[in-house]
């Protein structure tokens, strides 16, 4: 779609009291911001002038870890994250069983749901549970972690497993058996995914990193060559398809096809540890309730790999992206990333010693973290990391110690949404409920920060022009310790989103 030139005219910046400005956005860049109504530089062409009635512009929003296919797959599947029991969960698949009978799936194929917390439950999900409820039909339901799955007998056999003790299948397990499930013909998962972009824009989101397990080079490419053109998207790459990046010379930030500059290689992405839903997130204590065989949870690569898969990639210009949820997986990972030189984030840094915060910033690695996280885990926190909770997800640390932070959703774990990650980073709260460790609350500002891919609230001139225009400030609301926690998340995680705006085109405009 060609870009022209348009004059966002009566704008007001974020927190900006000193009257409103026209933003002229030219060529996909923001080419000035001046005061309204005060002439602007000329543009190539004639500008479209759109009055913004007095709406907030701040840059597009980001998303700094999605699996975007999952989340396009996710947003079609049975919903199972209210189950509090095994027996709730397969109530609910009942009751889709019972939908299915005037629109049956194709023959044989699975019921897929998502979203489950079992590590709080009473009895460990089970095939027999679901089989009582399901028969011959294959279901399949993945956790809400995407670390473990539950199959009724008929759904471990579409996986391809014939003897199960359990049906729960967790870690590496399941990651065999997934590719059976978490893939779809490429013209239905492309289109999913153009939808999936779709409703991310109405939210002000104008890109993603994207952590897809998948031959990412290949899928990119193809999207590419069907017009992909609805989010920017910074792709990951894994250890198994990192020698076909490397052989063609791609660095942190090039453009996957020459010509096209939306979708840019991104990090190596190498998940260290397990999740706290799972009990295999990888600590220095063990768990509270440590009836598995691994106590302090699991580490699955180890630094005699990760270290020189990380000098490996660095020397080949990528960046790292360590997932490490345990205190011990973190510690590693930075321990990782002093020893290779390598640079790049660790993804989640959910569980932190206090020595470690500052590590972070020595090191100069970014604390990838996704804060709705927080407020799934808060009870499943409390029950098996029992004293260590503050320690959890220690946002105000890691801000006082001037660690770089980058907010994301983990989609489909957690909605791709940032104003949900704001919201849950800003009040530590949901559904009405006291803050969770209300001292690690962020102000608002240092949140929105954090989700604007490292653009300034000010706008650059001559930086892209990826905007989102907000019939609210989101900077005009008081987030003092004493505020009514309920009534700011409502708030934030409600914004209204009147446009985005991706290299100076619409991609939503409801204004």
């Amino acid at each position: 779609m060609p870009v022209t030139a348009l004059l966002l005219a009566n704008a007001r910046l974020a927190e900006r009291a000193d009257g409103l400005v026209d933003v002229l956005l030219d060529a996909g860049r923001i080419a000035a911001v001046v005061p309204a109504g005060f002439p602007a530089p000329a543009a190539g062409t004639t500008p479209e002038r759109v009055d913004l009635d007095g709406r907030t512009v701040v840059p597009g929003l980001w998303d700094a870890h999605v699996h975007l296919t999952q989340w396009a797959l996710v947003r079609s599947r049975l919903d199972v994250s209210a189950a509090t029991s095994p027996a709730h969960a397969a109530s609910l698949v009942r009751a889709r069983l019972g939908d299915r009978q005037t629109a049956p799936a194709a023959v044989g194929q699975p019921l897929v749901g998502f979203g489950f917390r079992w590590a709080t439950w009473a009895t460990e999900p089970t095939a027999a549970v679901l089989d009582s409820v399901a028969g011959d039909v294959p279901v399949i339901l993945l956790s809400g972690d995407l670390h473990s799955a539950w199959a009724s007998t008929a759904g471990l056999r579409f996986l391809g497993i014939d003897d199960h003790p359990t049906g729960l299948l967790r870690e590496e397990e399941w990651m065999a058996a997934s590719p059976r499930i978490v893939t779809v013909p490429d013209d239905v998962a492309d289109e999913l995914v153009v939808d999936a972009a779709r409703a991310a824009a109405t939210r002000g989101v104008v890109g993603v990193v994207d952590f897809e397990v998948a031959d990412n080079l290949a899928v990119w490419r193809r999207r590419i060559g069907r017009g992909w053109d609805g989010l920017r998207v910074r792709t990951g790459v894994w250890e198994q398809f990192l020698d076909a990046t490397i052989a063609e010379g791609l660095h942190d930030g090039d453009r996957l096809v020459a010509g096209e500059g939306l979708v840019t290689q991104g990090p190596l992405k190498v998940i260290s540890d397990g999740s706290l839903n799972t009990r295999t997130a990888f600590c220095f204590d063990p768990y509270a309730e440590n009836d598995q065989d691994e106590a302090h949870g699991i580490l699955n690569v180890g630094p005699e790999h990760l270290v020189p898969l990380m000098r490996r990639a660095h020397a080949a210009g990528l960046r790292c992206a360590i997932h490490a949820i345990g205190d011990r997986a973190n510690a590693l990972a930075l321990d990782a990333f002093a020893a290779s030189g390598a640079r790049g984030s660790v993804e989640h840094a959910q569980l932190l010693r206090t020595d470690d915060v500052g590590r972070f910033a020595a090191l100069g690695v970014t604390a990838s973290v996704q804060p709705e996280h927080a407020m799934d885990d808060r009870e499943l926190t409390e029950q098996l990391w029992p004293g260590r909770t503050g320690r959890a997800f220690p946002l105000a640390e890691l801000r006082a110690a001037g660690v770089r932070m980058t907010f994301g959703s983990d989609a489909p774990v957690a909605p791709l949404d940032p104003w949900v990650a704001i919201a849950a980073a800003v009040t530590r709260s949901r559904d009405g409920r006291a803050p969770w460790h209300p001292e690690q609350r962020l102000d608002v500002r240092t949140a929105l920060e954090a989700s604007v891919g490292g653009r300034s609230l000010t706008l650059d001139v001559g930086g892209p022009a990826d905007l989102a225009v907000l019939d609210a400030d989101p900077l005009d609301v008081d987030d003092a310790p004493d505020v009514d926690a309920a009534a700011l998340g409502a708030r934030l995680r409600g914004l209204p989103v009147a446009g985005t705006l991706l290299a100076g085109r619409w991609t939503h405009r409801t204004a």
